[in-house]
Formats: C-alpha cells, sequence, structure tokens
C-alpha cells in the first residue's frame, strides 16, 4: 500500500510553497511512485484569485492591500477568491490518481471528508453545502478547498481556519459567495484548539480518507525520498 510523506514547512509566502508544489509535481510526472506528499504550512498573508474568480470579488484597494502587508495573487488553481494567512492550517496533497480511480469530484469529496471527520474529533459539526465546494458549519464556512491536476497529479488543496483574524475576508467576497460568511475553528469552540493536534487529527484523517498505508514525516523536502522531491 503506498504511504503518504507529510512535510511540516511552517509559516511560507505563497510562492515559495508553490515552487516546492511544482518541484514534487514534475518529479512525479518523471516517475511513477504510489506514494503521495502532503506538505502543511501556513501562509504570510495573501489573497490568491483562482481561474474561476477575477478581481471583482475584491472589495479593498490595491493601497489598504499594501498597508496590511496582504499580497495579491492569482493562481491556476480551481474556485474563486480567498484568503490565506496566519492562524490558517494549509495542506498541499501531491497525489497521483490511480489509473482505476481518476475521479478529480471523488478526490474533492474526499478532502471534504478528511476536514469533515477532523472537525468532528473536536466536537464540531462540520458539514457541505449543495453547489459549493468546501467545508461548513450551518452556513459559515470553514474550510475552503482549491484544486489542480497536471497529468492526474493534484496540487494546491485545502485551507482550514482555526485561529486566522476572519477580518481580513470583509477585504473580499470569499470564494464569490455573497450570502455566507466564514468561521474558524477557534471562533466555534470559543477557544484556539492545539495546534499541532489539529495537523495531527488532519493527517490521520487523510491517511484514513484516501485509503494510505501510512503517514510517514519527513523533516523537510529534501528529506523526501527521491522520487518525490
Amino acid at each position: 500500500m503506498p504511504n503518504c510523506h507529510i512535510v511540516r514547512l511552517g509559516r511560507i509566502a505563497y510562492a515559495d510553497a508553490l515552487a516546492i508544489q511544482l518541484r514534487s509535481v514534475e518529479r512525479l510526472k518523471a516517475t511513477s511512485p504510489a506514494d503521495a506528499v502532503m506538505l502543511l504550512l501556513e501562509h504570510n498573508p495573501v489573497i490568491t484569485i483562482g481561474r474561476s474568480g477575477g478581481a471583482d470579488h475584491l472589495v479593498a484597494a490595491p493601497a489598504e492591500l499594501a498597508r496590511r502587508g496582504i499580497e495579491l495573487v492569482e493562481c491556476s488553481r480551481g474556485g474563486d477568491i480567498t484568503y490565506h494567512g496566519p492562524g490558517q492550517l494549509v495542506g498541499y496533497p501531491i497525489v497521483r490518481l490511480p489509473e482505476t480511480d481518476r475521479d478529480v469530484h471523488r478526490f474533492l469529496r474526499n478532502v471534504e471528508a478528511t476536514l469533515i471527520a477532523t472537525l468532528d474529533r473536536f466536537g464540531i459539526q462540520g458539514g457541505r453545502v449543495p453547489r459549493y465546494t468546501g467545508v461548513w458549519v450551518g452556513d459559515e464556512k470553514v474550510a475552503a478547498i482549491g484544486v489542480a491536476f497536471t497529468r492526474w497529479i493534484s496540487y494546491h488543496g485545502f485551507a482550514l481556519n482555526i485561529t486566522t483574524e476572519l477580518s481580513a475576508f470583509d477585504l473580499i467576497v470569499p470564494c464569490g459567495i455573497t450570502d455566507k460568511r466564514v468561521t474558524s475553528m477557534q471562533r466555534l469552540l470559543g477557544a484556539p484548539p492545539d495546534w499541532a493536534e489539529v495537523e495531527t487529527v488532519v493527517v490521520e484523517e487523510f491517511v484514513r480518507c484516501f485509503g494510505f498505508d501510512a503517514a510517514r514525516d519527513c523533516p523537510s523536502v529534501d528529506d523526501l525520498p527521491e522520487d518525490l522531491r
């Protein structure tokens, strides 16, 4: 059975994380391992616009973004506009879909299932909302998901709000959805959960939902198996 190799990058700029993803993607294209990589990290403040989005859902003026030190980036993931920043656990799974199961929608549902199961273990009842990708608690989104594929290899991923500064979402129309709000685990629980515990549970549930044999921790990207780095 394949393994999932976990690399915890800490807080990192968006461009640097993307470069690491693309390097692993290109390596996977050149080889044929069944194993996968999961990058776990926090981003420096950044607003990203996906393939389905546009600047019309950006509320703040460029001068306000500059004042707050928030970068603006257009990217190749699916979805509309979102915010990433400190207090938000970002996961980038780099997974080759097997020839017998090349279903992007099932991949997205498995990512949602990972996060729903994670929240449940902290006493939060998360779920899905028809028509909208992501994880919700009532009408509030607690986790956003936006992925891309090249040759059936995934990159980009999910963002789970743990202690995220929610006022940052006032700078955009999150995911282009005007009638719903954004929330965090801290807000739902009334206190911040332990970050390391959330990471651990996310990894356990990802391995379970995607059917990996085990998670293998790697101290850095350079410690990944040669055919993955």
